[in-house]
């Protein structure tokens, strides 16, 4: 059974991207099309952080 994992507030509470422009666009979302690049790029960050990307 997979968890849901709330990545965004993991983010935040890690202070991981701790600059006002991530904190807002984490917290209100993507509002053009650079912004959703620079939130997948904060997404990928965080699943190399976990680990989740490994191919071992």
């Amino acid at each position: 059974m997979t968890e849901k994992i709330n990545w965004q507030k993991e983010l935040l509470e890690s202070r991981k991207f701790n600059n006002k422009f991530s904190k807002n666009l984490i917290e209100h979302g993507a509002k053009n099309f650079m912004q959703g690049i620079y939130l997948g790029y904060m997404y990928s960050r965080w699943r190399e952080i976990r680990g989740l990307d490994k191919y071992e």
